[in-house]
């Protein structure tokens, strides 16, 4: 058996075993534990939307919050209506005293159009800001600064809207959602959390394999060749502008469907939640796992995340120093990631093999007739 092909025999033996393990993860973990991995589970979604708009295409975003909070915010506004007696206004608002529902919030009582507005709002959001900087060529560190600056806004909206989103109080207090129970206890508890995280993780399965498909047609090959150089795809005929949206925006749904299932995990939705804070440690992780690679961003996410409970709760007040100098420390050290990592030794290792079938020496013509 070659190098190569026990490398892969080898990923695909590891990747079917993570794959039993994240699917029994009910039968051995608590309901801390699950209800947390859920919620990685969900955040590793939008990792899969960097991977596509900065990994394969180059556009370094620093605002995915953006489209995360609107996916959440969609979702949101439907659980917090159907927690809300017919005829009557959600708690905050009348707390802020508004006396009549606002007219954006009426459509999210129906379940349908929530689910839809959970997709199609972030995808919206994403194109429309895609197409405004990349018609008129805007790349590179701009791009950053900035869907930075428009997250930050976002937020600074949220916070001043008391009276439509709760403000810094975030929405809260969920109830039912399609019908079920989302406050039960014991055995129906235990089987609501359990749905969820097995909803999550198929959702994350789907998105993944969606993703991998995308990549590896003409469109994913046109975004490789648009990040390695943008102006020799303008000339052989394509926009570039075009595939830089399209793909943007593809990341912005990714993004929103991972605000909508994290939300619903952690029974809250709030603007500390989708900050700059928040969309720079979404890139951080990715950028650990491997930028590039699917599974990386994936695995780069899921690792970071449980690291990150573990250590914030020891250490909280030096926790963002320490996710400030692991970035630096990738960026120097590892710029394509773990992932970049394993597939450069493994490149590696394929080349030693073949090099040391070259060096062997060919049978002479009498030797092979004498054992003929």
């Amino acid at each position: 058996m070659t190098g190569g092909a026990m490398n892969k025999t080898t990923q695909t033996a590891l990747l079917l075993v993570v794959a039993a393990a994240l699917i029994a993860a009910p039968f051995y973990l608590g309901a801390y534990s699950l209800t947390l991995l859920g919620r990685v589970l969900a955040l590793s979604i939008a990792a899969l939307g960097i991977c596509v708009v900065w990994g394969r295409t180059g556009i370094l975003s620093l605002g995915q919050g953006l489209f995360f909070g609107l996916g959440g915010y969609a979702l949101a506004m439907h659980l917090k209506l159907a927690a809300t007696a017919k005829g009557e206004l959600p708690d905050f608002m009348v707390y802020n005293g508004v006396e009549n529902l606002p007219w954006f919030w009426k459509p999210f009582a129906s379940a349908p159009f929530a689910l839809a507005m959970v997709l199609i709002l972030p995808a919206l959001a994403a194109g429309l800001v895609a197409w405004l900087m990349f018609r008129r060529r805007i790349t590179g560190v701009y791009v950053s600064i900035i869907t930075q600056a428009l997250v930050l806004a976002f937020v600074t909206w949220l916070n001043g809207s008391q009276g439509l989103t709760s403000g810094t109080n975030g929405i809260t207090d969920f109830q039912t959602f399609l019908g079920i129970d989302l406050r039960s206890s014991g055995a129906a508890g235990e089987a609501v959390t359990h749905g969820l995280y097995w909803v999550t993780l198929l959702i994350l399965g789907v998105c993944m394999a969606g993703t991998n498909w995308l990549l590896r047609t003409h469109f994913g090959s046109l975004l490789t060749a648009i990040q390695g150089n943008e102006n020799r795809v303008r000339f052989l005929g394509y926009n570039p502008a075009a595939y830089k949206i399209a793909a943007f925006a593809f990341g912005g749904l990714l993004s929103g469907l991972s605000g909508a299932l994290y939300t619903v995990h952690l029974g809250t939705i709030s603007p500390a939640m989708i900050g700059v804070t928040f969309s720079i440690e979404l890139v951080v992780w990715v950028a650990l796992g491997g930028r590039a690679s699917i599974v990386g961003a994936v695995g780069g996410m899921v690792a970071g995340q449980l690291a990150k409970d573990k250590i914030s709760s020891a250490v909280p007040d030096a926790w963002l120093y320490i996710m400030g100098a692991l970035f630096v420390l990738v960026v120097l050290v590892l710029p394509q990631g773990v992932a970049g990592l394993l597939n450069r030794r493994r490149a590696a290792g394929v080349a030693e093999v073949d090099t040391g079938r070259a060096d062997l020496p060919l049978p002479s013509p009498s030797k092979t007739g004498e054992q003929a």
